[in-house]
């Protein structure tokens, strides 16, 4: 799905040669500022690199339309974005911005279930918790449907146990839909366990 070839970008990052394939976990680690969230950037073209080629189904990143790259190549930034209003308009907002028609309330709760968040639709958003956030935004991702999510320290807000059952089932729904997920993450143990693929960064 991407092949990245002879890439540098400043001192951070230096790839001769990186396959990610399709319907895959993923996961990309390393010790804080080695260059993960830098790499998880360039495949949606949120970055250039400096030198070098990146692919995206045969195709260099620099080809696509921005737009519909980013439709089809979803990133969650690790500080949850919330937007004015309730729930319900939070997680619709996705499906707007990937040009998709709302969902109705029965998959809006759904999505709710599989982050493991029980709240009602027409809570103020702005009130939860970072953890809490950080769960809805990875529902609105979801329900944005794109081929490929993107996620940066996904779970970093929340407790052990809190995150084994949301990562579980997300990445099992995930794979149900022949999704492809690329995360960042700083556990190892969750890389062992959910991933297809590791990818370490050092130096």
């Amino acid at each position: 799905m991407f092949q990245i070839k002879r890439l540098k970008y400043k001192q951070i990052l230096s790839i001769e040669e990186l396959e990610i394939k399709k319907n895959q976990v993923t996961c990309i680690i390393g010790q804080s500022g080695s260059g993960k969230t830098t790499l998880l950037k360039m495949l949606n073209h949120l970055l250039s690199p400096d030198e070098g080629e990146i692919y995206y189904k045969g195709r260099s990143v620099f080809e696509w339309d921005p737009i519909r790259l980013r439709r089809e190549v979803v990133m969650l930034s690790q500080q949850p974005i919330v937007f004015a209003g309730n729930i319900r308009e939070n997680l619709n907002i996705g499906r707007i911005f990937a040009e998709k028609k709302r969902c109705d309330d029965h998959y809006l709760i759904q999505a709710l279930k599989l982050v493991n968040l029980e709240k009602k639709l027409e809570e103020d958003a702005d009130s939860l918790s970072g953890g809490e956030k950080q769960r809805l935004s990875l529902a609105r991702v979801f329900l944005m449907e794109p081929d490929v999510f993107l996620l940066d320290e996904p779970t970093s807000a929340l407790d052990k146990g809190t995150e084994d059952e949301v990562m579980n089932s997300f990445l099992t729904e995930a794979s149900k839909k022949g999704k492809t997920v690329v995360m960042v993450t700083h556990s190892v143990e969750m890389a062992e366990t959910y991933a297809d693929k590791i990818i370490q960064i050092q130096k």
